[in-house]
């Protein structure tokens, strides 16, 4: 018996859904056919996406808050949503870090000290999204979107407490800091959603220097973050590569524009737009 259109259309989110665990998509064609089954709203909405994400990370993080819900509203299940929103995230951290070149003349020290604690940390937390049951990933996101949300609502408070306890004795932060580091490295590389807000906490809290610094280097530990479970999941993990590549493309975009736009734009628009789309994902996951 034929399939109508309607069955068509949904044979590719079946299959995804059936697919086993870590045995990842092997044919470029078959996936560039799921995508050309998607409507224009469908690939302009994950593009859309994939640029609003590209440019809150530029400017504090928790873009996955934007794509993360959108590929869940079109059919994707939660951990491959994750695999591939990392993935197609990457170029976006790619672009902040250029577009933050000038402020990250001066950093290259902390980098080299804070960059194996962050690529550490997102290799163990990749390695617990995939190990760990599907449904445990399932269950404990609506948590961490919740945790995240917290976050960006209090993020002016953080922010002002950060200015007020801020330590000029070490240049480096001490160990504490890179504990810390790795910590949300392990977030980073499990979920993500939130880790820039934790990442400025951290270092703006513990280290001088310009804010603007610090905030550039909080956008390059959380795509090397990033970088670094995406390069995990490239061989162990399965991925929507046409999905991570439509994310990808605005990402790319979203990091060059973000520090224009996220200083012209009103935080309290930008926290906004953020919970809506948090609590649309927690509605979603949950329904």
């Amino acid at each position: 018996m034929g399939l109508s259109r309607s069955q068509r259309r949904r044979t590719p989110r079946t299959v995804r859904r059936t697919r086993t665990r870590g045995s990842p998509e092997r044919s470029a064609g078959g996936e560039w056919a799921k995508i050309s089954r998607l409507s224009a709203f469908e690939l302009i909405a994950i593009v859309a996406a994939g640029f609003g994400a590209g440019t809150i990370n530029a400017v504090i993080g928790s873009g996955t808050l934007i794509t993360f819900p959108v590929l869940l509203a079109f059919g994707y299940p939660p951990v491959l949503a994750n695999v591939s929103n990392n993935i197609g995230l990457v170029p976006g951290a790619v672009s902040t870090a250029w577009a933050y070149r000038r402020e990250l003349a001066g950093g290259a020290a902390r980098l080299r000290r804070y960059a194996p604690a962050t690529a550490s940390g997102a290799v163990a937390g990749a390695i617990l999204l995939l190990e760990l049951p599907a449904e445990s990933f399932q269950a404990i996101v609506p948590v961490l979107i919740a945790a995240s949300l917290v976050l960006i609502v209090l993020q002016p408070r953080i922010t002002a407490a950060v200015l007020a306890r801020r330590r000029r004795e070490r240049p480096h932060g001490g160990p504490l800091l890179v504990a810390g580091i790795f910590a949300t490295g392990v977030y980073g590389g499990y979920f993500g959603a939130g880790q820039g807000i934790l990442l400025f906490g951290l270092l703006a809290s513990s280290l001088g220097g310009e804010l603007r610094e610090v905030n550039a280097i909080r956008a390059v530990l959380a795509g090397l973050a990033n970088l670094v479970a995406a390069i995990a999941f490239l061989f162990i993990a399965e991925v929507a590569w046409g999905a991570a590549a439509l994310i990808a493309v605005g990402a790319a975009a979203g990091g060059l524009a973000g520090a224009g736009i996220g200083r012209r734009l009103p935080d309290l628009w930008l926290r906004a737009v953020i919970v809506t789309v948090g609590l649309a994902a927690i509605a979603q996951l949950a329904l």
